[in-house]
């Protein structure tokens, strides 16, 4: 037998936190009492009427209602049910064991079966532990005597005359079954809460709970597998027993695991005072540091202003002695009084310097010393931001790497860290970022928690520099900050558009893929037919394809990506009254070389070629990137190659008519240039042999995570 007094936890409702009374068994096969379970329905109904939420409270283990109308609660253990639009035909109970919602059905609390083996089991520990107090008949005349057994079919307990009165031999109160004097009386025979008039013979395995023939007949159960209630109960109690065995059997272990948790517990008492000692001792260091700065200061002010205050207290005294009969002034007036030439003119002359002297300073006054202490103003924004981060530091816990290549600045800023050693991986992570701007002397950090190695900021602005770092924090520990990296946003907006597969489109030589956001150019067939008429030197005719949305006004930006096989690009932009001439091919092959009467040498071709576009391009291939011909570009041909970036980006300034091609990477700027906007401006490109252009991608939440599953 167990000790009654060992399991109270197991007896005590999670709701009300009191001994079990009525308790009702829950669909999650937790027991709450039956009056808990009204309350809380009750009130989570009014939390739907009034909040309109579908949430439920999870917070309080019990709900306490003031004074209830009897009639609501009647209504609600009736039907169990909310009628209203969010729970039209079922009930949800936030279940207070398991914190979760709990679809009670249409029938709602009287669906529930009542745990009598549970309230037996409360029974048995209520009057162990009241067993001092009596449990008096119920059919005594006053002074009602001490029951000595309580009968299970009349719910009521008597001594042993009342008992012998009112169930006398030879009639069927004879046969009633009696116990021992107890308050908790149950039926004999457990009934279907489905059909009230049908006792339960059956127990369905997916449900797990006893069911009626009818329940398995035409009800919620028939498709289930069920048993009989014999078999159910002979197997649950094989499984139960065997349970118990193991566990009383592993009693040894048990205790050994107590007593390493006991030492465990007091370890922990231990260590987490010895912490509390080197915090202590670590903020006392500050501390006295802070002190010792603070004398210093304090005393550096105090000499400074008894050498300012001695100063000025002597040109006090020297402007005194300038007033009448007083000082200098009085010490002259004295002189003139003497009437000896020889003996004035001794004296005089040193004095007539003095009051020179005096008569210069009191034209032009100006203090001995200044009354500010601006040079003593201490500044402290530095320290108060390294202050402010001071958290506990765990040498286990990796410092977080921005990683550059991964990161991303577009339409919007994808930055994007990991973990070099890829363990204690922290719980969250805080990523802050700041404007660099050299006019603000304090920098500001803003600040966001995020629970994945990648974050998208939105609303930076435009062609400005931004600092990014990050740290992971796991529990109360923290790692130090990453190292600073610094990423520029672009020079304007981000202008979306896709390649137009209609506007002179050639199906023949360019393939553009299904999302209008990549074209290759085909070197095939017709490239082949059209050798026969090539000459050395000739030029083929290039592919062009465009944007299918044009810019009327303002300043944009765009970024695409070219294949590193590709042999020769052509990238800018086009005026909507120049389409015509860019489509506008008469001849497959053409060779300006050998062009009658063309008057231009090898020298001169690319000058001719340049010149002869209706539209701004600039040329890339081969991994280069070439500046064109101008007036201002360098005349070693050397040095307008530049390698070629990942990401190439274009900006068009409708308004100042200025176009420039940059480094999307780190927006730098590799080429600018003026260019006609008269008319709608649309991005161009041009292709020839094999090659390939890819639009870049803006930055999205879908972009993100699928960047984190990569």
């Amino acid at each position: 037998k167990v000790a009654i007094k060992g399991i109270e936890r197991e007896l005590i409702c999670p709701a009300c936190k009191e001994l079990f009374t009525h308790p009702l068994i829950l669909p999650c096969q937790h027991n709450v009492c039956h009056k808990c379970v009204k309350e809380i329905l009750f009130a989570f109904e009014d939390s739907f009427a009034d909040a309109g939420s579908e949430s439920s409270n999870q917070s309080s283990p019990r709900i306490k209602i003031s004074s209830p109308s009897t009639d609501r609660i009647d209504r609600i253990s009736r039907s169990g049910t909310k009628r209203n639009s969010l729970t039209p035909r079922s009930s949800l109970f936030p279940c207070p064991g398991c914190q979760r919602d709990i679809d009670l059905g249409e029938r709602g609390i009287n669906g529930l079966f009542r745990n009598f083996t549970l309230e037996t089991i409360v029974e048995r520990y209520r009057q162990a532990a009241r067993a001092a107090i009596a449990i008096m008949c119920n059919f005594c005349k006053p002074p009602p005597q001490e029951s000595t057994k309580s009968c299970m079919d009349c719910s009521a307990s008597y001594c042993n005359e009342c008992f012998k009165i009112h169930h006398p031999w030879g009639t069927l109160k004879a046969q009633h079954e009696y116990v021992g004097p107890t308050t908790n009386f149950r039926p004999k025979i457990l009934m279907c809460p489905e059909h009230e008039m049908e006792r339960v013979n059956m127990y369905c395995e997916i449900c797990r709970r006893p069911v009626c023939h009818l329940c398995k007949l035409g009800g919620c159960h028939a498709n289930h597998r069920v048993t009989t209630m014999s078999t159910a109960y002979k197997t649950l109690k094989e499984k139960l027993s065997k349970d118990i065995d193991y566990l009383i059997s592993k009693e040894s272990q048990v205790k050994a695991h107590i007593t390493q948790l006991d030492l465990l517990l007091k370890e922990t008492e231990c260590n987490s005072e010895r912490a509390k000692e080197e915090a202590s001792q670590s903020f006392e260091k500050l501390s006295h540091v802070l002190e010792e700065r603070k004398s210093v200061a304090l005393r550096a002010i105090e000499a400074s202003k008894n050498l300012r205050l001695e100063k000025l207290q002597t040109q006090a005294e020297e402007y005194q002695g300038l007033l009448e009969n007083s000082g200098l002034v009085g010490y002259a007036q004295e002189v003139l009084k003497e009437t000896d030439p020889s003996c004035f003119v001794q004296t005089a002359k040193q004095l007539h310097v003095r009051i020179q002297k005096a008569t210069e300073s009191l034209k032009s006054f100006r203090p001995a010393a200044e009354t500010t202490f601006e040079d003593f103003v201490v500044d402290i924004a530095k320290q108060e931001e390294i202050l402010g981060d001071l958290s506990f530091h765990s040498s286990g816990l990796e410092i977080p790497e921005i990683n550059e290549k991964q990161s991303k600045m577009y339409n919007k800023a994808l930055i994007s860290w990991e973990c070099p050693g890829k363990t204690d991986s922290a719980d969250i992570y805080v990523l802050e970022y700041h404007k660099l701007n050299r006019e603000e002397e304090t920098t500001t950090w803003q600040e966001i928690e995020v629970c994945s190695k990648s974050k998208i900021i939105s609303d930076l602005d435009d062609d400005s520099s931004y600092a990014f770092r990050v740290r992971g924090y796991k529990g109360s520990i923290c790692s130090p900050w990453s190292r600073e990296v610094v990423l520029r946003t672009p020079p304007a907006p981000v202008f979306s558009f896709l390649f137009d597969d209609k506007c002179g489109y050639n199906s023949e030589h360019l393939l553009v893929n299904p999302g209008r956001t990549s074209v290759e150019s085909r070197a095939g067939f017709p490239l082949l037919l059209g050798s026969d008429r090539m000459q050395v030197g000739c030029y083929t005719t290039l592919d062009y394809i465009i944007g299918d949305t044009g810019i009327a006004k303002g300043k944009h930006f765009w970024a695409f990506r070219v294949e590193a096989y590709s042999y020769l690009v052509k990238v800018g932009v086009v005026s909507s009254n120049k389409i015509q001439k860019l489509f506008h091919n008469t001849h497959d092959v053409t060779s300006p070389r050998y062009e009658q009467d063309s008057g231009h040498d090898s020298g001169s071709e690319d000058a001719f070629f340049d010149s002869s576009q209706p539209f701004t391009l600039v040329t890339l291939g081969m991994k280069k990137f070439f500046i064109p011909t101008t007036p201002a570009a360098p005349k070693d041909p050397a040095s307008r190659i530049l390698p070629l970036p990942s990401c190439l980006g274009i900006c068009l300034d409708c308004d100042k008519g200025k176009l420039g091609f940059y480094d999307a990477g780190c927006m730098k700027c590799l080429y600018e240039c003026n260019v006609d906007c008269s008319g709608v401006m649309y991005p161009a490109f041009a292709l020839m042999g094999g090659a390939a252009v890819h639009l870049e991608e803006a930055v999205t939440a879908k972009y993100s995570e699928y960047h984190d599953d990569i």
